[in-house]
């Protein structure tokens, strides 16, 4: 069957984005400790991370703890008396024993959370008040000004909750977002609050699994028993509607629909059962107005699905009723720990319980596909035999994270450099 897919108004992609050139790339900056080194100070450190959602942390009292390997850090948030949620690193100011702590095992992430009062060292009995000031050491009076939590640069967006280890952020995080993230402001996320999520470490350097979204490239020949078939057929010459790039984030449209008409044998039968699966549930609640100049700047009809990806570890991908959201947290230069989390509207009853549980489950099994693949590609890639890699033009992207990532680096070695001189 002969499908039109969307293509480029004017030229390729890598035409209307030549400062990102067109020539092979190298993925050394996937396989070098010494580049990872580099990539903590210069990306972790310095940019905007986010780490949760406010409702994870709802009400007064309420905290959580995450940790950050690549910026050597566990943080704890907690929203105040006063409705706030702040940021502090989860070491208490007496011996450094980590503050949070929980009679139940930490889930797997390692994340504690929990609901307090105020915020007591289990060690020494030091107390903080939710705002991180000391409030009481034990056996005299506390020891005086210097001695509150230390702080971690904390804002939100959206109901998304950041931080910034940088002693001074470059940016707020509005600016660090940009126009097009921030084009999302209206989206109704706070509508979206029934969550599934999965967490798994692989044995793969961050960046080589966050390729893995942003390229559909590899689609129809990984995916095969989950496309539809003119798009699973060889040089069917299928393309995504639309890249966009945004300082170092980026964004990809496809066309699409909330059901995709496979024949039954690519089809799993609970699928069909639930009319529910890979794209969501079938039909999906009416969110009121939604943002679509933001959601599909490239004015796709029919939209399917954008994807976000948000410097330097998050993606939002937004399915129209519902969106998905992923996080690589780097544990080591070839190693990462991957989140995967999708939102819905809370279920009014049980058959759209379970198209959820469906939909969550077959997108787990998709993940999984490009998951089961990626220690594989870091082993190969780690015998440096290769080091130059050629990108199509549905691969820009790729070639645009990898370019992103250096400049930081580059522009942190800059400035090592000259404050070395001086």
């Amino acid at each position: 069957m002969a499908t039109n897919w969307p293509k480029p108004a004017e030229g390729s992609w890598t035409e209307h984005y030549p400062e990102l050139g067109t020539g092979p790339i190298s993925f050394r900056d996937s396989i070098s400790p010494e580049f990872y080194a580099l990539e903590r100070e210069a990306v972790f450190k310095r940019a905007w991370l986010n780490l949760c959602r406010v409702e994870e942390i709802p009400n007064t009292g309420d905290f959580l703890t995450k940790p950050v390997e690549a910026a050597d850090a566990s943080v704890l948030l907690v929203r105040g008396d006063d409705g706030v949620i702040r940021a502090f690193h989860n070491v208490c100011r007496h011996h450094g024993n980590p503050l949070a702590h929980s009679d139940n095992a930490p889930g797997p992430s390692g994340e504690i959370s929990g609901n307090t009062p105020q915020l007591t060292c289990r060690r020494c009995g030091w107390s903080y008040a939710l705002d991180g000031t000391l409030h009481d050491a034990p056996g005299g009076n506390p020891p005086g000004d210097g001695y509150d939590l230390l702080p971690v640069h904390c804002d939100v967006w959206a109901g998304f909750v950041f931080v910034n280890f940088d002693s001074q952020p470059r940016q707020s995080l509005r600016e660090f977002l940009g126009p097009m993230v921030t084009a999302l402001d209206d989206y109704p996320f706070h509508k979206l609050t029934e969550r599934y999520d999965w967490i798994a470490h692989n044995n793969s350097n961050w960046k080589i699994f966050a390729d893995a979204f942003q390229e559909y490239y590899h689609v129809p020949a990984l995916h095969s028993q989950q496309v539809p078939p003119e798009v699973r057929v060889p040089n069917a010459g299928f393309t995504c509607g639309h890249f966009q790039i945004d300082g170092p984030h980026r964004l990809v449209s496809t066309a699409g629909t909330r059901r995709w008409l496979l024949p039954k044998e690519y089809m799993y039968p609970i699928e069909r059962a639930t009319r529910s699966g890979l794209v969501g549930p079938w039909h999906t609640p009416d969110l009121g107005e939604l943002p679509m100049a933001g959601l599909n700047p490239g004015g796709i009809e029919p939209w399917g699905i954008s994807n976000f990806q948000i410097f330097p570890n998050i993606e939002i991908l937004f399915y129209g009723g519902w969106y998905l959201l992923y996080r690589y947290w780097p544990t080591s230069h070839n190693t990462h720990r991957y989140e995967a989390y999708t939102y819905f509207c809370p279920a009014r009853t049980v058959r759209e319980r379970i198209e959820h549980e469906v939909a969550a489950v077959v997108l787990k099994e998709f993940a999984l596909q490009d998951a089961g693949m990626l220690g594989g590609t870091q082993a190969a890639l780690e015998f440096d035999i290769i080091d130059e890699f050629p990108l199509n033009d549905q691969e820009i992207l790729v070639r645009h994270l990898h370019k992103a990532t250096g400049d930081w680096v580059r522009a942190y070695s800059d400035e090592q450099r000259t404050a070395g001189v001086a």
